[in-house]
């Protein structure tokens, strides 16, 4: 008996280890691989990516994983927020009628709220206009509408792989 609690006493700090690294995992941090080109140039195919779970005030620009039904983790870039009117005119970002400066497309055509949905005035409570930053490439809130906020998994903080900082994520 008394090897037996020996052996529990050498192995709790690596049990520890293990339940705290789970802890974290589960509710705070989580590792995201990039599947694809819709967010190039910002991110690319295969780079891997720190998802932070905890922090949920999302803002315009906003790099953030959502989940679709089928389990499918799409990365995108927040655009439109609750209670705003998006559009894209002749290539620039109107929010409310103003101009916003997006430096994360090269070009991206005419859009306007109502091509999501005739009856939208506004982008209702609760949910977000999403874009791929590589915006001829990409299923974004344009072809599969906007997005619940619970189905937002978190932001993007920084790049695991290759090791460098995501500038505005």
């Amino acid at each position: 008996m008394e090897n037996f609690l020996n052996g529990l006493k050498e192995l709790l700090p690596y049990i520890i280890i293990i339940i705290v690294v789970i802890v974290i995992r589960t509710f705070f941090f989580t590792p995201v691989l990039v599947n694809g080109d819709s967010m190039k140039p910002t991110l690319k195919d295969k780079q891997l990516l720190l998802l932070n779970k905890y922090d949920k005030k999302l803002k315009r620009f906003d790099i953030v994983v959502l989940t679709r039904e089928n389990n499918e983790k799409l990365i995108k870039r927040i655009i439109g927020l609750p209670g705003e009117y998006v559009e894209y005119k002749n290539g620039k970002l109107y929010i409310d009628g103003k101009i916003v400066k997006d430096n994360f497309a090269k070009f991206t055509n005419d859009f306007f709220l109502e091509a999501i949905s005739l009856e939208l005035k506004e982008i209702p409570k609760g949910k977000y206009l999403v874009l791929g930053d590589n915006r001829n490439n990409s299923i974004d809130s344009r072809t599969i509408g906007l997005i619940d906020e619970k189905d937002i998994s978190g932001k993007i903080t920084f790049s695991i792989w290759p090791i460098k900082k995501i500038k505005n994520a």
